[in-house]
């Protein structure tokens, strides 16, 4: 028998920029990186635009039909910016990431060209799955429009939509090729959807930058009523979090079972399926992370008065705490309790759960006790008032 190990390492690097008014027709942000590499070169661009956005924004394709005439020089327009459907609505099955790639084939994008996602988490998802299955790699630009996707999914490197249901079953790891964060598109968020995307911060805070959340509880008033400088802040520090975890925690793609930026999020995304998605991701990220909170303090892991003052930023944002999903059961037990083996299922390997031992710091378990966790259940509903 002879064996040779194959060796090699791929560096990855691409820029998030933080900026305001991105298709300003004096704004070089977009025009500068379609051409770093081929600054001689007119490159064909392929838009893609969240129906949500154009509905709050609907000067936005003209926006950017005007900008792209601006800059012929670099930029090739193929064809007018596509609205697509957004949320959960395109993340189910293949069928919008197929129509993606049809569109992609009659306007001959190739693997110079450049496909760009204006929108949330989710379009970007689709779009990004969408170019990196498409000749095995388009280069993919991100100009998230929620809080959500600017702090945290926009500046990741995974792509993904449901399947078999089974939420991001169908998806690849692969870095986009820039990330704008134009905050003018949050200004024009709903008020539910700006506070969903704060539940991130929160999380990241507490198991990563214990500063950062006492800067949060300090300035909880001022998101609350989503002061421009300090939600601008606020996503700023959240993105550079979480890139930092991405870039230097050693896991990009996640070959391993550990998920720190996965904290309260096992039993988020349940009660996101237990709710038909009725919850914003963030308002059920906000519920896991006051669960697995109270669980940490119940385990032994993180002192009661630590729990007290996470609980008190998340109201102070103005999340509730409690749903009645939490209780929900079938004839095999608590559903929120299964979630814990979907969620290991989907980790491939042994159980691996992210909880407290301090704010800002984060300690991984591989043990649940179920037991424990439907009293943390009972305690979170007791502190919520609810019946």
């Amino acid at each position: 028998m002879a064996v040779r190990q194959q060796s090699f390492s791929v560096e990855y690097q691409f820029p998030v920029i933080f900026c305001r008014g991105v298709f300003n027709l004096d704004n070089r942000v977009l025009v500068d990186i379609v051409s770093q590499f081929e600054p001689r070169r007119r490159h064909r661009i392929l838009v893609f635009v969240d129906d949500g956005v154009s509905s709050a924004r609907p000067s936005l394709s003209g926006e950017i039909m005007t900008f792209a005439e601006r800059h012929a020089h670099t930029l090739e327009l193929v064809a007018q910016p596509i609205t697509t459907s957004g949320g959960e609505t395109v993340k189910r099955g293949l069928d919008a990431v197929i129509d993606m790639q049809k569109l992609m084939v009659e306007h001959h994008i190739d693997r110079h060209s450049y496909v760009i996602a204006i929108g949330g988490g989710a379009l970007l998802d689709a779009v990004g799955l969408a170019a990196a299955t498409a000749h095995r790699g388009i280069r993919h630009v991100r100009i998230p429009t929620t809080v959500l996707s600017q702090n945290d999914s926009g500046v990741g490197v995974k792509n993904g939509v449901n399947l078999f249901e089974s939420k991001n079953f169908f998806g690849t790891f692969a870095p986009p090729f820039a990330v704008i964060n134009d905050y003018d598109f949050i200004e024009s968020l709903p008020p539910r959807e700006k506070r969903s995307g704060i539940a991130e911060a929160v999380k990241v805070a507490l198991i990563r930058d214990g500063a950062f959340f006492s800067w949060l509880e300090a300035s909880t008033a001022n998101l609350a009523r989503f002061d421009a400088d300090a939600m601008s802040y606020m996503i700023r520090r959240c993105a550079e979090l979480h890139m930092h975890q991405i870039g230097k925690g050693g896991d990009p793609f996640e070959r391993g079972t550990a998920r720190p930026l996965d904290f309260g999020h096992w039993a988020a995304h349940r009660l996101e399926l237990l709710t038909d998605f009725s919850l914003r991701h963030g308002e059920a990220v906000a519920i896991g992370i006051a669960l697995d909170a109270q669980y940490s303090v119940l385990a032994g892991l993180l002192d009661a008065g630590a729990n007290a003052r996470i609980r008190a930023v998340l109201l102070g944002l103005g999340f509730s705490l409690w749903h009645p999903m939490l209780e929900a059961e079938a004839e095999n037990g608590s559903l929120l309790i299964q979630g814990l083996r979907d969620f290991q299922e989907h980790l491939g390997g042994e159980l691996t759960v992210t909880l407290l031992e301090g704010i800002g710091t984060g300690v991984e378990v591989h043990e649940i006790d179920a037991p424990l966790m439907l009293r943390a259940v009972d305690e979170l509903k007791s502190r919520a008032g609810a019946k």
